[in-house]
């Protein structure tokens, strides 16, 4: 099979797989984006897990009512009503100004994963929002960098550490991935069985 015309010698297209949570990205380099460079929560928030990032990407997209890859005012209000935490006008505005670098008045995921960040960090103040906001969202945001390491030594430990249980959630993503599809595929057989007994 020959490749098309502008691909032809070019070799495999770089870049993580699209469905990985580093191949994605909400609410960056997307339409009216200005071309900006695609954003990676796995290569740049290297201290949360891939199970974290998931988890976080899955309550983003959750509260992302209008499913434009942003949290607006209204769904923000939505969400800490739902979370139990719901705050004024005033507040709503400050807890997204905390985030906001791009000055939009909403939250990109980027901006919404910089809340966990600053929560892991200790430098949300208890009374704010945002600590409220990533307090009630049940994400384990404790992380085992480097950061603690007393010296060269532990924080090489603690790298080998961190590089091996990368794997294992690798690994046991694959599986997970491997289960669904086999569930999936005898669902459907199920189904065509089902479907073939209607048809006689």
């Amino acid at each position: 099979a020959e490749e098309p015309e502008g691909r032809r010698g070019r070799g495999p297209r770089p870049g993580p797989a699209p469905g990985s949570p580093a191949g994605r990205a909400v609410g960056e380099g997307s339409p009216g984006g200005g071309g900006r460079r695609v954003f990676s929560p796995a290569g740049e928030f290297r201290e949360f897990s891939r199970r974290q990032l998931r988890d976080m990407e899955r309550l983003f997209r959750q509260y992302d009512a209008g499913k434009d890859g942003f949290i607006d005012l209204m769904e923000l209000k939505l969400m800490m009503e739902k979370l139990g935490a719901p705050q004024t006008h005033l507040g709503l505005k400050n807890m997204i100004k905390e985030v906001d670098e791009d000055l939009d008045s909403k939250l990109s995921f980027r901006e919404f994963l910089l809340i966990f960040r600053k929560a892991a960090a200790g430098e949300l103040q208890e009374d704010s929002g945002l600590h409220a906001l990533a307090r009630l969202s049940e994400i384990d945001v404790s992380t085992e960098g480097v950061k603690g390491a007393k010296n060269f030594f532990e924080a090489k430990a603690q790298a080998i550490n961190e590089a091996s249980r990368f794997e294992e959630e690798i690994k046991a993503e694959q599986e997970e991935k491997k289960k669904q599809a086999e569930e999936l595929k005898q669902r459907k057989a199920a189904f065509k069985e089902l479907q073939s007994t209607f048809t006689q």
